[in-house]
Formats: structure tokens, C-alpha cells, sequence
């Protein structure tokens, strides 16, 4: 070959380059424009299409039930979940809001009346003595003690109002996660070919194998993770409203918290029953105690039963996956961890099952 030739080679190899490289930099520029536009909508989305994911079972039972009319059922859905998601918000801010305007105007008026200490309360391991006596002050005069604290007192306030809000703005997104679910129910068809033709795509042969693995641990964690942590805030509520604690709705939510965060409610239930032995008889606050432990304990055994039911995946690779992920991204790591550690799980066990001994 000619030095002509080889230079003329040469050019037309780097123009190729150089081509390919802007070919490149635009789709790259164009990807990236693509995700600033839809990165507001990207949580919610995925949280819709878990949502879809796990109620897509109930959408097909109702679809039955109404012959075959999905978009009845995705509505009828719709409408059930936001009733069960708004009223009791509603009716939890509400009463909130109520609770903080009398226990501040009873306060300021002096005519809040607080429960005088249980000489018990002293027995409390470390902070049984300080308990007392700022338990006592505050029953002689609220008012007294209130102005000692008026910077904690203010800070308390900002941060439940704080809490308040953005218990708020989670349930509006919720709502509209669900609401975004309900239209990929009513498409589930399109919606699924798809998926499969994406994964077919990526994947090749593994794509379906993939697709069911992530249908499944989703619903396992929807019902092992959150159903077990729903149950025992349910619960936690019909106690503490039996035992006439107030802000039962609030420390139920507390409960739902810790157990969605995979920590024992009995963080919650137990100081609680400690005040509960305060201002009760023994028997019943025996009683509580022991219904808070059981109700702590309760996922030890709901937990097996629901996590990872129906599926080739051991339980503890699916909870592993889940708490991981929900330390590394909030609840929506609760999925995506469990989805990624099962699939990663799959991966391994293919590979050993194909090792280099099978081809001798």
C-alpha cells in the first residue's frame, strides 16, 4: 500500500471518528434534555408502575367481576384507594390541627390540665427522677414551666409543623402515583408488550425470566413489607384507642414508620406502656404491655408467611434487599433494592449452575 493511500485511509478512518463521535454527543445531548424533562415525574412514575405492579392481581379480579371492563376497575380502584389514603388524613390533620390550637390556648390560658405523676414514674430506669419532677411542675403550673422552655418549645412546633407538611406533600404524590398506576392497569396489555419488547431487546432470552422475577419480588415486599407494617400499625391504633391514649392516630403512624423502616414498634408501644402503668391500673397496663410486645414480635411470624412466598428467591436475599435499599434511597429503595438484590441473586445462582465442569 502506498503512502497515498495509507493517508487517505487514514482521513477517512478519523472523519468516521470524528462522525461517530458527534453522532454520540448529540444522542447523548438529546437523552439528557429527554431526562430534565421528565425528572420531576420520574418518582412518581415508578412509584405507579410498583403501585400497578402489586394491585395489578386485584385489578384482574375486579375485572372479572365487572365483565371484562378494565378501565371500570382501574377507576373503581382509583377511587377506593384515594378514600382510604385522603379521609384519614383529613381526619388525622384535622384533629392534629385541633390538638395543637387547644393544648397552645390551654397553655397561654392556664387552664390546661395535666394528670399528676405516679410515684412510679421515679423507678424508671435513668430518667425516672427528672421525669418526675418536670412531670410535677408542669401538673402545679403549665404555664410556669412552659416559659423555662421557650426555645425547645418553639422548635418543637416548627418541626411538627414541618412534619406536618411534608406528610402532606407525600400523600398528594402518592395519590398521584396511584392515579398514574391505574392507567397502566387499564393499558396492562400494551403496557406489558412493551416492557418485553424492551427486556427481549436488552436481554435477549433472559428478558421474560427477568420480568417475572421483578413482578414477583415486588408484590412479596408490597405484601411482606408493607402489609406486615400496615397490620401492625392497625393494630398498634385499635390498642392504643382501646386504652385511651391520646393521639392514638399519631403514634399509630409512628408505628407504621418504624415498621416500614424494619425497626420494632415496641420503640413506640413501650414508652407508651410505661406511661400507660403511670396514670392506669396494673392490670390493664400489664395487659397493654404485653399486647404492644406481641404486636413488636408479630412480624417474626407474618413476615415468613408473606416474604417471598411463591418464589425460587430465599426470604432472606428478598429482606436483605429490602432494607438495604431503603437505607441507600427511602421506601422506594424497599423495591428497587429487593428487585436488584433478587435479579443479582438469579445471576449468581445461573453462573454456578453453568460452571465449566458441565462442558467437559
Amino acid at each position: 500500500m502506498s503512502s497515498q493511500q495509507e493517508n487517505t485511509s487514514t482521513l477517512l478512518f478519523n472523519r468516521r471518528i470524528i462522525d461517530i463521535a458527534i453522532k454520540l454527543s448529540a444522542l447523548a445531548l438529546i437523552l439528557f434534555w429527554c431526562f430534565q424533562v421528565i425528572k420531576p415525574f420520574v418518582l412518581i412514575t415508578i412509584w405507579g408502575g410498583i403501585l400497578a405492579v402489586a394491585l395489578h392481581p386485584l385489578h384482574v379480579k375486579l375485572s372479572k367481576i365487572l365483565k371484562g371492563n378494565k378501565k371500570l376497575a382501574s377507576i373503581l380502584i382509583a377511587l377506593i384507594g384515594i378514600s382510604l389514603i385522603a379521609l384519614p388524613a383529613i381526619s388525622l390533620s384535622s384533629s392534629s390541627i385541633d390538638s395543637a390550637q387547644s393544648l397552645y390556648t390551654g397553655i397561654e390560658d392556664g387552664t390546661l390540665k395535666i394528670p399528676s405523676p405516679n410515684e412510679s414514674v421515679k423507678e424508671w430506669p435513668l430518667i425516672g427522677v427528672q421525669t418526675y419532677d418536670l412531670w410535677q411542675a408542669a401538673y402545679q403550673d403549665i404555664q410556669k414551666v412552659a416559659s423555662q422552655y421557650p426555645e425547645q418549645i418553639k422548635s418543637l412546633s416548627t418541626s411538627l409543623l414541618s412534619a406536618v407538611a411534608g406528610i402532606g406533600g407525600s400523600i398528594i404524590q402518592f395519590i398521584i402515583s396511584l392515579i398514574i398506576s391505574v392507567v397502566f392497569m387499564a393499558k396492562s396489555t400494551a403496557c406489558h408488550q412493551g416492557i418485553s419488547a424492551l427486556m427481549s431487546r436488552l436481554m435477549n432470552e433472559s428478558g421474560d425470566r427477568t420480568i417475572t422475577t421483578t413482578i414477583a419480588t415486588i408484590r412479596s415486599v408490597a405484601t411482606g413489607v408493607l402489609g406486615v407494617a400496615v397490620i401492625q400499625s392497625l393494630l398498634s391504633g385499635i390498642g392504643l384507642l382501646i386504652a385511651d391514649i391520646p393521639g392514638a392516630g399519631i403514634w399509630a403512624i409512628a408505628v407504621l414508620i418504624l415498621a416500614i423502616a424494619q425497626l420494632p414498634p415496641i420503640l413506640v408501644l413501650g414508652p407508651i406502656a410505661a406511661y400507660y402503668f403511670s396514670i392506669a391500673d396494673t392490670t390493664p397496663a400489664i395487659a397493654f404491655l404485653i399486647f404492644s410486645i406481641i404486636v413488636s414480635m408479630s412480624d417474626a411470624v407474618l413476615k415468613p408467611i408473606f416474604l417471598g412466598r411463591g418464589m425460587d428467591i430465599p426470604m432472606l436475599v428478598i429482606l436483605l434487599g429490602a432494607i438495604g435499599g431503603m437505607l441507600l434511597s427511602g421506601i422506594i429503595g424497599l423495591f428497587v433494592g429487593a428487585v436488584a438484590l433478587a435479579l443479582g441473586y438469579q445471576l449468581m445462582m445461573d453462573w454456578l449452575a453453568h460452571s465449566p465442569t458441565d462442558h467437559t
